[in-house]
């Protein structure tokens, strides 16, 4: 069941501390009473990591991070208070001991289960966690695996439950994670267990909320459940438990963002004058548009939705700090950029309830693995299986009320592994993901979606048009854009993994601005033994984008390098969704590696390490958009044009198209008005919409190509463009020249604007804000008669900065 998180208005309040932390040597002490009496405890922070405690007091750092796990930790504090209580460990990294006055009272091996104990206190008690070393745990002698993943050693990781973070060279900084990372709280047992079965369903437009609520120390006959300004009896069933439920007709349902408002419910009970806050409450469905085999799609509240976003990496790497404080901003970022979906992956560890509360409130779905990755773990060991569903029972159970909670998976690239290594598929499919974990989820969430495996469902779990698929075509297959169109994705749990250069205010704060640093390499994800990174995959997009030597710029204008790297990979973004948004096509969604740099340097993050997006989160935010105008290259047919509207409202624009030569000058154009229904799309040919032939994408070739590039928009009533797309027949020419090219700085209410116009079209617009602050757009095309308007937020004081454009000659400053 559901743990209510307040009890009459007062949830469990913390464990008040202060704590402390001291090293030993690993099995130095057995206890606490053979701590030495005059160890060199410092203050540490709970919840936090040693790390995180350590770094405060000037002992480790970030950019240079010793190992941990070589050593046992322990964290002290002093409980006071008398009488019976419950103490509650939300999350212990990772082998941890408890002891209380001297006497060890449990023992935990799971840092992604919580553990609660209760003991009687005298008033002055001594609360001493002792973090056995994790190195000493995984070297002892454990049963071997089928198969030996590359991915992260050693291969006793699969018989212990910690996070993969800080065992991936290539993937993660070496960051040992230890500690109570998670709360520790105090209630007083008297009170007994108070817990909420909370099930939240909707039917057509009715909202059903079912409920059990177990609250110990009631006589009544009957307790009142409240939701939305409604309210039903629920009788009782045993002494303490009652149960019922609400029926709620016409109610608000939840959406993700781009398809309507995440509307939350709060939800309440009382008996005998208690009031137990149980949270809120998000109606919705959630469904599959067709069989997993043929391609994960999903349906939320019947309407088929386009599932975009990344795989999630933890806001803070050193401290795993849990507070809304943490995640808000990435999360604001996110919601901003139109994602509708993250990916929590198998190699990290399960969030906070912030995470998920926030999610709720921003109207983002969450994909959650199992944190099982690579590894053939034991499913077949009792205790294994055990530990397995009892985790996966605490993540349900805290986040029962969660609307956005839409998949649990059973693990990142565990069949994949094993498929690749040559296995024969009854060693790899089958098993625990499709006999035991749907009926796991089934028993708490049964409004939740399973996936075996990511990637899974095809002949081959990495089969790109079955189920979930890992999709690396374009990326580090080094596939034409074509490829995203010729390779039917069902659905990319996994995809567009590139070494995204940071923006320039990014790299001066590292003080990495220049890729021949030998530091620089550090921050480029490899995969392991393998010869090439993803740099290489990066630059080589840029030679075939640009006709450039990689190579040869990075040595003699790296500034310029650089600047193309963050243009390919925006190229490479755009391009991609628009073949799997348009009509006719089958891909029902795509999650990028991956959200966030664990450490400073070219990483896969679409926010860079210091917070600041980079090219391909304002690539991202443009492919993402809710309005959105699309173009694609039908060949002989010529241009298609898509116009899609996921929002509930019925959208009214202008539809322009307009081809153009390297002049900016039109030579061919057409507009017209457009309704686009609420979560409908329309669609045209060029030639339908030119009324005439014209050889748009120069598939026929009667002579010289007199137009560069083909620009449509859609253009609400104010002027104001709501979507644009560019295609370029002949390549993209970035030779610099002349371009007239405007930018023009002013201060509006709530902040700065940046305007910029142009005479020649220019590729590549980029905006160097330096300091502080970002603009809302950036690395974008930009037409004559389009003046783009580009908001500057989060500045202090008036910004100043560069504009600069691939193809541009000059360096404007502002």
């Amino acid at each position: 069941m559901a743990r209510i998180r307040a009890l009459d208005g007062t949830a469990p309040r913390a464990v008040e501390g202060p704590w402390r932390l001291l090293t030993t040597a690993p099995g130095a002490c057995a206890g606490p009473g053979d701590l030495p009496a005059d160890g060199s405890w410092i203050p540490a922070a709970v919840p936090g990591t040693a790390a995180a405690a350590l770094s405060e007091a000037g002992l480790w750092s970030e950019s240079e991070p010793a190992p941990l796990h070589d050593k046992d930790i322990w964290y002290r504090t002093r409980l006071t208070g008398t009488g019976r209580e419950r103490l509650r460990f939300e999350g212990l990294a990772t082998l941890c001991e408890i002891w209380l006055d001297g006497v060890r009272v449990e023992v935990s091996d799971s840092m992604f289960r919580a553990v609660t104990v209760e003991a009687e206190l005298t008033g002055e008690d001594d609360l001493v966690l002792c973090f056995r070393s994790l190195a000493a745990g995984l070297a002892r002698p454990h049963k071997r695996g089928r198969w030996r993943p590359r991915l992260a050693t050693p291969g006793s990781l699969r018989v212990h439950r910690t996070s993969l973070l800080g065992f991936m060279p290539g993937w993660s900084p070496v960051i040992d994670l230890v500690g109570p990372y998670r709360p520790v709280t105090r209630a007083r047992a008297a009170e007994g267990a108070v817990e909420a079965d909370l099930r939240a369903s909707l039917e057509g437009t009715t909202g059903l909320l079912v409920a059990r609520l177990r609250l110990p120390g009631h006589e009544a006959e009957t307790a009142t459940l409240r939701c939305d300004g409604r309210d039903a009896t629920l009788m009782r069933r045993e002494p303490g438990l009652y149960a019922g439920e609400l029926v709620l007709p016409g109610i608000e349902p939840w959406w993700p963002h781009t398809h309507g408002e995440p509307r939350l419910h709060a939800v309440e009970a009382e008996v005998g004058g208690v009031r137990y806050v149980c949270g809120r409450v998000g109606f919705r469905s959630l469904a599959l548009t067709r069989p997993f085999e043929e391609g994960l799609g999903l349906a939320v509240n019947g309407v088929p939705v386009f599932c975009r976003g990344a795989c999630w990496t933890p806001a803070d790497l050193v401290g795993l700090s849990g507070t809304p404080a943490s995640y808000r901003p990435m999360l604001d970022l996110a919601r901003e950029a139109g994602v509708n979906m993250l990916r929590v992956p198998g190699i990290t560890l399960y969030e906070a309830d912030a995470f998920h509360d926030l999610c709720d409130e921003r109207g983002i779905l969450v994909w959650q693995d199992l944190m099982l990755a690579n590894f053939d773990y034991p499913h077949d060991d009792p205790a294994f299986a055990e530990s397995l569903a009892a985790e996966l029972a605490d993540l349900l159970d805290r986040t029962q009320t969660s609307p956005s909670l839409a998949v649990v998976c059973g693990g990142s690239e565990v069949w994949q592994q094993a498929a690749m290594l040559g296995l024969p598929r009854e060693a790899w499919s089958g098993g625990f993901p499709t006999a035991t974990l749907p009926d796991l989820v089934a028993a708490r969430r049964p409004d939740l979606l399973t996936v075996p495996n990511s990637p899974s469902g095809g002949d081959l779990p990495f089969s790109v048009r079955a189920g979930a698929t890992h999709y690396f075509g374009v990326g580090a297959y080094l596939r034409p854009f074509e490829d995203a169109r010729r390779a039917e994705v069902g659905f990319a749990s996994e995809c567009l993994a590139f070494a995204n250069v940071p923006e320039p205010e990014s790299l001066r704060r590292a003080a990495l601005t220049d890729p021949a640093d030998p530091r620089w390499a550090m921050g480029v994800p490899r995969d392991r033994g393998a010869d090439w990174d993803f740099e290489t995959v990066r630059d080589h997009y840029v030679a075939t984008l640009y006709g450039a030597d990689p190579a040869r710029l990075r040595h003699e204008d790296p500034a310029r390098y650089l600047a193309l790297g963050r243009a390919a990979v925006v190229e490479a973004m755009e391009a991609t969704f628009a073949e799997w948004r348009r009509d006719r096509s089958r891909t029902a969604g795509g999650l990028v590696l991956s959200w966030r740099d664990l450490a400073p340097g070219a990483g896969w993050g679409l926010i860079a390490h210091d917070g600041l997006p980079k090219s391909a989160w304002y690539a991202l935010k443009r492919a993402f958009r809710p309005v959105q105008v699309l173009l694609t290259d039908e060949g002989l047919d010529g241009l298609r044009v898509h116009a899609l509207n996921e929002t509930p409202e019925t959208v009214t624009a202008s539809l322009r198209l307009t081809v153009l030569d390297a002049t900016g000058k039109a030579v061919a154009k057409a507009e017209r008005s457009v309704t686009l229904p609420p979560r409908g799309a329309l669609a045209w040919s060029s030639a339908e919409l030119l009324g005439r032939f014209f050889d748009a994408t120069c598939a026929y070739r009667f002579g010289p190509a007199i137009h560069t590039l083909s620009h449509v928009a859609l253009i609400d009533g104010t002027g104001t463009a709501l979507a644009e797309a560019f295609h370029f027949p002949l390549g993209r020419d970035v030779a610099p020249t002349a371009l007239g090219l405007i930018a023009d700085l002013s201060e509006a209410e709530g902040g700065f604007v940046l305007r910029l116009s142009t005479e020649r079209p220019a590729l590549g617009v980029a905006i160097d804000l330096e300091g502080n602050g970002r603009p809302t757009d950036n690395h974008f095309h930009l037409v004559p008669g389009f003046a783009r308007s580009i908001s500057l937020v989060g500045t202090q004081g008036r910004p100043g900065g560069t504009v600069t454009a691939l193809n541009g000659g000059d360096l404007l400053r502002f």
